[in-house]
């Protein structure tokens, strides 16, 4: 009886995905999804639920400092 190999649905295009070493862009089907994802989490369209790590006073203090 052969095992039935472990899929995932590939989170930007919901391709099923074999879960395995060889499956060199895991969870995503492919580099382009993977990019995309990227994309979407560096416009701020993805979010982590919760209160933001820096308020507006942090956000003034930051400003004082030179950025190198």
């Amino acid at each position: 009886m052969s095992k039935k190999p472990l899929t995932v649905k590939c989170p930007t295009c919901k391709t099923d995905v074999i879960w395995n070493e060889a499956s060199i862009h895991r969870p995503f089907c492919s580099d382009r999804c993977r990019l995309i994802d990227l994309g979407e989490w560096a416009s701020e369209n993805h979010k982590i639920a919760g209160e933001s790590a820096f308020d507006e006073a942090s956000s003034d203090l930051m400003d004082m400092y030179p950025k190198d």
